[in-house]
This record gives structure tokens, C-alpha cells and sequence, in this order.
């Protein structure tokens, strides 16, 4: 078997990540050698491959569902937006330049095809099969004459295309028929059918509207997925969560103690892998919020500055919105701060940055003995280390670089007091160290929590990928799905117009 397919949506957050890491998951557990790809992400979520290479998280987590290790061959092109004009190439987990989005999509992205096909060729030629998953719509008709990474894929490497659509958001069927009535012939020719996704009720209600919906296209529905609550994995395109709203959808547990653990996460924007307090709200009795108000940090535990794109600017929101002095107040206090990356950079003494905002020297908050000096080469590496008195494990991806002169040593930062800092994201999956870092803040706080004993990160996202695979399984046809994989698109699709203008 040497078999593909491309998992496209009709709009972005349809849910093709989370279909991508499902249909990978069933896979592996029939047997099958299985790698994930996506040409092209946009996001600001990413992670570092063992070689040091910087790739979307969805594909990392897509690449554990797997059970492989993750490449950057899984996604070739990754950009992380700067603002709102321009974004950072990274090509093959390296980055490469600042781009506008007119002067990417007006020819570099196209220059970028064969290096994409050449990765999904080579995973090709060393899995069983490799599913891709696409970005936004397909159907986004100025942009189909420079797309990698949805039809024009598809195209050049003949992958079926299945689309998923989110029910929940309601039309539904007018989504999946105006993205198919908006493709070219060519294009029509490898669009399979329909995965639904995110149905509640009875499916028997539903299934008049896909009869009709293929009466109208002349293609299948493969499948209608039921909602489930915290079925997300590390997404890209966007936070999936509201400001003061709980992380991920996630169910807090009871406490192992007598209290409850509350952890403010400040929303500062270009906000960078926001997943490294997933592991926070895995624990019982951790609640956690996003917050953009000074009065949400007085009830706080903990309060977390978060990794970001834009150090600088991310600082003058904190000060802007009364934050600053609120974390300044907070810290003077001894209450528990904890800055991971950017929001280590922001806690320090000064900033000097000609790379990513140019704002030269910023003064920071003062509240660690740190200076950052922004490099051009970016930092992308696998640490492993000891704090508090337990083995850790993270990853690094930042162009600042801490020169820290006194406090505390805390991974490759520092401690002052009860305000900590480091540049690993990824640190508090450590299950050990999560909870003897739980069991400090804690303590500052005054509160009787106990972390729970028994708590593996790994093992809930190992749960969560099992429970992405049951969904296919118990909910696709996956008879049908296994021969579009094997076998392509079905012939003699017909053409739906008008079709893609000239």
C-alpha cells in the first residue's frame, strides 16, 4: 500500500487537525505505517523536532498519533505571524525571512511547490500512507493560483480530498456544496465526499440532507462525527478558547486536597504555545482561565506570561492594560509569577531587540536579573535538565537571549523570590516536576492543594488520541475510507458549476 489523502475543511477550525490525528490514529492501531503532512501552517503553536527543526504542534501531535517521531518533512513551510501584514518563513524548521502576505502570495509560495512535493514524495516513498490535512477552505478562489497546500496538492500529487465540515456552526450543506461548486473541473474531479463533524442529536434527522447533498454533487458523506467535549490537540489556527473562558474545554477534577489551584494566563497578543498550560489544567483541582484585566490576577494562585511572537509590543500591552503594575505588585508581594520564553524576556531587566519589533532598548518589569538581547539566529533546541529537584524535559524557540546576573538558577532562567522564569516551553509536561512546582506555588499562595500522585500527561494525550481514533472507527466508514486512501478519488465524479472562474 502506498496511499494518501488530503483532509481539507470548509472553512478554518472545521475540525481537520482533529480528523487528520484521528484517521492517522486508526490506522496505526489496523497495522498501518502512517506519517501526517501539511505543506503549509500558519501558526503561532509550534514545536522542535529532535534534529532541531521547527514545525506546527498539530503535526507534532499528528506525528504521535502516528507513533512516529515528527520531521520537519511533515511540514515543510511553517509562517509565524509578526502583526498583521507580515509573517516569518520557516522552511524545512529554519526560518528564512520576514514576508508580507502580497509578497509571499504573490510568488514565493508558489516558488515553494516543488520543495512540498518533494517532502510528501519522500514520506511517501517511506510509509503506507501519508495523510495531509489542508488549510482553511479550498475553495478560497483568490488565493487557488499560488496554493501548496490544499487543491494545488492535491493536484500535483493526485490525492482524493476529503472535506470536513463543522455542523455545530450550522450550513453545513451549503458550505460543502459552494466548495466544491467553486473548484475547477480539475480540481472537482478529486473531491471524494464529506466528512460531517461536531453532529448532536440523532443522525437519523441528518440523513435526508445528505441524501439530497449527494443527489446534488453526486458524492458521499464518509461519515458523521457526534461533539465531544476536549477532543482539541494542539491546533494552529487560532486559541480555542475564549478570554475568561477554561482552557481547552477541559473538566476539572476534584481536588486530591482540601482547595482548589487558580491560574491566570495573561492574553498578551501574538500569544506563542499557549498548550504549555495544558499540562497545568490536567491536574485535579487546577483551574485555568485567560485573562486581559488587572483585577482577574487578585484571586490568582499563580499567575503565568505566557510565550510570545512580539516580546515588545506584548510589554506595552501589559502596560497598557494596568497588567504590568499588577504583576509588579503581585511579585513585591511574593505571589507565585511564572514567564515562559517571551514572558520570561518581559520579567526581566531590559530588552535590547533590532530583530523582531526593532524598538532597540525597552526596559522591562524589572522583576528578574535578566537582559535579553535579541539574536538573528533563532534558538531551536531539545533541553533536558533538573529543577526542584526532579528530571525535566522541554524545547526552545526564541531569538532572545538571557544573560541572567543573579537570582536563583530555574532550568536555563532564574528564580527570584516567587517569580520564575525560563525559555523552555513544554517544561511542565514533566509530570514530576509539574507537581513539585505545584506543590511551591501552593505553598506561597497558602493553599491546601495537593497535586495528584498519579497524574501522566502522556498518558491523557495518549487517552485523547484514542478516543480521535475510536471517533473514525465507530463513526467513518472506514471501509469506504480505507479504499479512497488505497485507491484515489472515484471516477467520473461529476462537475458541479459553475466551477472556478477563469
Amino acid at each position: 500500500m502506498s496511499g494518501g489523502l488530503l483532509v481539507a475543511g470548509t472553512t478554518s477550525d472545521a475540525g481537520k487537525s482533529v480528523v487528520t490525528a484521528g484517521i492517522c490514529r486508526w490506522l496505526v492501531r489496523q497495522g498501518v505505517k502512517v506519517a501526517p503532512f501539511k505543506a503549509q501552517n500558519m501558526s503561532l503553536n509550534s514545536f522542535v523536532t529532535r534534529e532541531g527543526a521547527e514545525i506546527g504542534r498539530a503535526q507534532a501531535m499528528q506525528a504521535q498519533a502516528c507513533r512516529v517521531e515528527p520531521t520537519a518533512l511533515m511540514n515543510p513551510v511553517l509562517l509565524k505571524p509578526g502583526g498583521e501584514q507580515s509573517s516569518q518563513v520557516v522552511l524545512l524548521g529554519k526560518p528564512v525571512g520576514e514576508l508580507s502576505a502580497r509578497g509571499y502570495h504573490g510568488g514565493r509560495q508558489r516558488k515553494l511547490l516543488g520543495t512540498v512535493l518533494d517532502c510528501l514524495a519522500e514520506l511517501r516513498g517511506t510509509y503506507d500512507a501519508v495523510i495531509c490535512e489542508g488549510a482553511g477552505s479550498p475553495a478560497e478562489i483568490n488565493l487557488r493560483r499560488t496554493d501548496i497546500v490544499n487543491m494545488g496538492i492535491a493536484r500535483n500529487a493526485r490525492l482524493p480530498v476529503l472535506v470536513v465540515g463543522d455542523i455545530d456552526r450550522g450550513g453545513v450543506f451549503a458550505s460543502f456544496f459552494g466548495t466544491v461548486a467553486l473548484l475547477s473541473r480539475e480540481d472537482q474531479e478529486l473531491v471524494a465526499g464529506f466528512l460531517v463533524n461536531k453532529f448532536r442529536g440523532d443522525v437519523g434527522l441528518l440523513e435526508p440532507g445528505l441524501d439530497m447533498l449527494r443527489g446534488l454533487t453526486g458524492r458521499r458523506t464518509y461519515g458523521v462525527l457526534p461533539f465531544r467535549h476536549g477532543l482539541g490537540i494542539d491546533e494552529e489556527d487560532g486559541l480555542r478558547v475564549s478570554l475568561r473562558g477554561t482552557v481547552r474545554e477541559s473538566n476539572v477534577a476534584p481536588p486530591v486536597g482540601e482547595d482548589v489551584l487558580r491560574v491566570a494566563v495573561c492574553a498578551i497578543p501574538l500569544m506563542s504555545n499557549f498548550t504549555d498550560v495544558d499540562a497545568l489544567a490536567a491536574e485535579p483541582g487546577v483551574v485555568v482561565r485567560f485573562v486581559d484585566r488587572p483585577e482577574e490576577l487578585a484571586d490568582a494562585d499563580l499567575v503565568v506570561v505566557p510565550g510570545t511572537r512580539g516580546t515588545v509590543r506584548a510589554l506595552e500591552w501589559l502596560r497598557e492594560r494596568g497588567l504590568a503594575e499588577a504583576l509588579v505588585r503581585r511579585a513585591s508581594q511574593q505571589r507565585p509569577v511564572l514567564g515562559i520564553c517571551g514572558g520570561f524576556q518581559i520579567l526581566g531587566e531590559h530588552i535590547e531587540d533590532e530583530v523582531e519589533s526593532r524598538a532597540g532598548r525597552v526596559q522591562g518589569l524589572g522583576l528578574l536579573p535578566v537582559r535579553v538581547r535579541f539574536a538573528r539566529e533563532k534558538t531551536l533546541t531539545r533541553p533536558v535538565g533538573e529543577a526542584l529537584g526532579e528530571h525535566v524535559e522541554g524545547y526552545e524557540i526564541h531569538h532572545g537571549v538571557g544573560d541572567v546576573t543573579g537570582g536563583e538558577p530555574f532550568l536555563d532562567g532564574c528564580r527570584a523570590g516567587q517569580t520564575w522564569g525560563t525559555h523552555w516551553h513544554g517544561s511542565l509536561e514533566s509530570d514530576g516536576f509539574r507537581r513539585a512546582f505545584l506543590r511551591e506555588v501552593a505553598a506561597a499562595a497558602g493553599r491546601r492543594f495537593v497535586p495528584a500522585a498519579d497524574t501522566s500527561f502522556a498518558a491523557l494525550r495518549e487517552e485523547q488520541l484514542d478516543r480521535l481514533g475510536d471517533l473514525i472507527e465507530q463513526h467513518a466508514d472506514t471501509d469506504a475510507l480505507w479504499r479512497l486512501i488505497e485507491s484515489g478519488a472515484p471516477q467520473g465524479l461529476p462537475f458541479i458549476p459553475p466551477g472556478a472562474p477563469a
